[in-house]
Formats: structure tokens, C-alpha cells, sequence
């Protein structure tokens, strides 16, 4: 479906050149031909990065070992399972919860879910600071192509941009009556009206997914809050705009708008705004990065933290 909407474009395009080039001086078709390239060029990359990049799952040290499942399974006690993940959730830098208070377990994918982590039902997996299932790109958008989509989406709207520039004053002689009547005219109105019609789209999900940026937010976070031992909190990732930008395009701007990954951190822990959580949440997620770099995924991870809260079981989050 997309190679025959491509061929149609281009058809429209090729077409177009030929009948209004005597029209035109030799460089302005040249000029055109470069920025359209340079912008389908940017287009296709970064539509290609959203859909084949993998979404981000939960590493190994967040899922029960062998010996912790092994014993997890064969306990018929609930609060004795409980006690289990609750020993287990000491060790990670874990301080989101449930709606209910409880520690967010994924029952199917057998993982302690890291903050702004959820299981996609399509995909089958929990993944990390999961946005939204997005249908367009087959794929989920999250911490590892968050940056790519928008990118997919701000070039998807210059694209459509330039396209609606470079037929306007066509479009224009058309409707006036400068030009005769031909094939050239229905083409001309076709990518007139169909690059403004997707700009139009774009543009209200790609600011929409701006403001997000800016607040340091999910699509999902949008419509639940995500709560902390002190409840709620919409504002709980939010950091400043400067802040929120890097988290997401990386500390140099000169990669921002390349499609390639720049995002800080490896989608597992994300700096709170609450002081004190924040303080203590980055003290525990140093501690279990050094200890990260020493232990090999089979080891326990060590250093507590006190949690004085309960395991909500076969909690699933869409």
C-alpha cells in the first residue's frame, strides 16, 4: 500500500516537471528535485528507525532468577510470595506503584516493571517508558524510538510542506485560468490537497507530542497519572523543559535532529521531581549501577531500600 502511494506521488511529481519545466528557469526544477530528495531522504530514515528499532524490554534484573521464581512457584502462601517480590523490589530502583499502592508486577512477562514500563498486549512484552501501541508504524513507541517518531513526525510535516510550496503557484495559474486544462491539473490538485491534509493531521500530533516532551510525559501518563508513595503525581517525571529535552534528544543538539540514539539513560530509572524521592531514588539507581558493572546478570544485586508496600498480583497496564 505505501510503495503504491509512493509511485503515485512520484508519477505526480515526474509529470508535473515535465509540463510546467518551460515554464520555470533551468535551476528552480534542479533546486526543487534537491530539497524534495533531501526531505523524502529524512522522511524514509526516520520512518524506517520507528518501525524496525525494537521496543525496549525490561533487563534480566528485573525478572525473577531461576531460584527466586523455582521458590515463588513451589510457595502456596501468599504472603510468603509477596514477601518474595517485596525482597526483590528492595534491590531495584523501582518507585512508582500501582493505582492501588502496590508495587507493579507483570504477572505474564514475570518482571518487577521499572517506572513508566508497561505490557503492550499487542507486542506481547513489557516495555520500557512505553508511549502508545502506534498502528501507523507497527510498533511500539517507547524509551528506544520515542526520538524517532517525533523526528518521523516533524519531517513527515516539512515533507508535506514543501510539497504543498512547490504546487501552489501551479495550483494558483490552474484556478485562474493561466494554464490549459490537462493531466498535469488534476495532479497538481491532488498533491495539493492531499500534503495539506496530512500536514493538518501532523501537525496536531506533532504538537501534542511536543507538549508531552515539555512535561516530561506518556501518552499513557496523559491519562494516568503515574503514582509515587506520595499518590499521584502528573508532574512527577517533570524536570524543566531543558531537562525534559535532553532526556528524550541527548545533552548535544547538534545530533537532535539525526536520527540516530541519543537519549539519556537505558529506559530503567528516571530522576523524580519530589526532593526527597528524588534524592533517595538517585542514590539507589548509582548504587545499583555499580553494582551493575561488577555482578553478572545471574548475581543478586545488593543494597536495600525500605518499602513498606504490598504486591498487587496479575496487575496488567495497557
Amino acid at each position: 500500500m505505501i510503495s503504491q502511494n509512493f509511485v503515485i506521488i512520484f508519477g505526480c511529481i515526474f509529470d508535473l516537471y515535465v509540463q510546467v519545466k518551460k515554464l520555470s528557469t533551468c535551476l528552480c526544477p534542479v533546486a526543487y528535485l534537491v530539497v524534495f530528495h533531501v526531505c523524502f531522504l529524512m522522511f524514509s530514515w526516520t520512518y524506517w528507525k520507528s518501525i524496525f528499532t525494537p521496543p525496549a524490554s525490561p533487563c534480566k534484573k528485573f525478572q525473577l532468577s531461576y531460584s527466586d521464581k523455582e521458590r515463588y512457584e513451589m510457595e502456596e502462601r501468599p504472603d510468603v510470595q509477596k514477601q518474595i517480590l517485596v525482597d526483590i523490589a528492595k534491590k531495584l530502583p523501582i518507585f512508582t506503584r500501582a493505582t492501588s499502592g502496590a508495587i507493579r508486577f507483570c504477572d505474564r512477562c514475570q518482571v518487577l516493571k521499572p517506572d513508566r514500563s508497561h505490557h503492550c498486549s499487542v507486542c506481547e512484552a513489557c516495555v520500557l517508558k512505553m508511549d502508545h501501541h502506534c498502528p501507523w508504524v507497527n510498533n511500539c513507541v517507547g524509551f528506544s524510538n520515542y526520538k524517532f517518531f517525533l523526528l518521523f513526525l516533524s519531517y513527515s510535516m516539512v515533507y508535506c510542506v514543501f510539497i504543498a510550496a512547490s504546487v501552489f503557484r501551479y495550483f494558483i495559474k490552474f484556478w485562474v485560468g493561466d494554464l490549459p486544462n490537462g493531466s498535469a491539473k488534476f495532479h497538481v490538485l491532488f498533491l495539493m490537497f492531499v500534503a495539506l491534509m496530512f500536514f493538518v493531521s501532523l501537525m496536531f500530533l506533532f504538537g501534542y507530542h511536543c507538549w508531552l516532551v515539555a512535561k516530561n510525559r506518556s501518552t499513557l501518563e496523559a491519562f494516568s497519572a503515574p503514582v509515587f508513595t506520595t499518590g499521584p503525581d502528573r508532574n512527577g517525571f517533570n524536570m524543566g523543559i531543558k531537562r525534559n529535552l535532553q532526556q528524550v534528544f541527548g545533552e548535544d543538539k547538534r545530533l537532535w535532529f539525526i536520527p540516530v540514539c541519543t537519549s539519556q539513560g537505558d529506559g530503567h530509572y528516571f530522576p523524580v521531581r519530589s526532593l526527597n524521592e528524588s534524592s533517595t531514588s538517585l542514590l539507589a539507581n548509582e548504587k545499583w549501577e555499580e553494582e551493575d558493572e561488577e555482578e553478572s546478570d545471574d548475581e543478586n544485586m545488593g543494597g536495600e531500600r525500605d518499602l513498606s508496600v504490598t504486591i498487587e498480583m496479575g496487575e496488567e497496564e495497557e
